[in-house]
């Protein structure tokens, strides 16, 4: 269950940085990103090697506890990421990471995004 008040939790959130996540997705590690927006926001925009999942049952039967996950959404004032980190870990997967700057913070530093909305270069 995702907590209700998510005050005082934010500042407990494991968070990677744009530079590690690219560092990770360069190397081929074996990360699962997760893009905690909607199926509509993945379509139209989102980080190359990402996942989404319509529903948290389809979310959980898809990871394993110790899958490195890494969540993301647009930036940091964005909680939809902080709401599915606590989401997995409250429910025991234990090597999760926020990367709160999110589709903004990427997509400021040049970085390949997919989807409908991106433009060819």
């Amino acid at each position: 269950m995702i907590p209700l008040d998510m005050t005082n939790r934010d500042d407990q959130v494991r968070v990677i940085t744009r530079d590690e996540l690219r560092d990770k997705l360069d190397r081929g590690d074996p990360i699962r990103l997760l893009m905690a927006l909607n199926e509509w926001a993945f379509r139209a925009k989102h980080i190359p090697g990402s996942e989404h999942f319509s529903t948290a049952n389809d979310m959980f039967a898809s990871l394993d506890r110790d899958d490195e996950i890494i969540v993301y959404c647009t930036s940091p004032e964005c909680h939809a990421s902080v709401a599915l980190y606590w989401a997995l870990v409250d429910t025991g997967y234990i090597n999760v990471s926020r990367y709160a700057g999110g589709l903004t913070d990427w997509e400021s530093a040049g970085l390949p995004l997919e989807g409908d909305w991106v433009r060819a270069g």
